[in-house]
């Protein structure tokens, strides 16, 4: 809507890549990233929630449910990352358009 190029990853049908959940993990931390409040998380059995304990559970957790993280994770043109949408955080990483 605002006439930005991007390139989209859809990562619940093309996978998580694997070498980007280091960065993600580092920028958002894991309870941020892990998306507690969402449906794939509540199915999830006990013990496969149990299991996240740490980043590398976390990191395995995501590659095996994509849908458990947060989203959008976008990487902007200056190389930062930001989670989730507000109209606010947008506008400031696009210079206020």
């Amino acid at each position: 809507a605002q006439g930005l190029p991007v390139e989209f990853h859809d990562y619940k049908k093309q996978g998580v890549p694997a070498e980007l959940l280091p960065a993600w993990l580092k920028a958002f931390g894991r309870d941020r990233l892990l998306n507690r409040a969402g449906t794939t998380w509540r199915k999830l059995d006990e013990a496969a929630r149990a299991a996240v304990v740490d980043d590398a559970s976390a990191a395995a957790l995501m590659q095996a449910e994509p849908s458990v993280i947060k989203r959008p994770v976008v990487r902007w043109a200056d190389g930062s990352l930001t989670l989730g949408f507000t109209p606010e955080a947008f506008a400031a990483q696009q210079g206020g358009r």
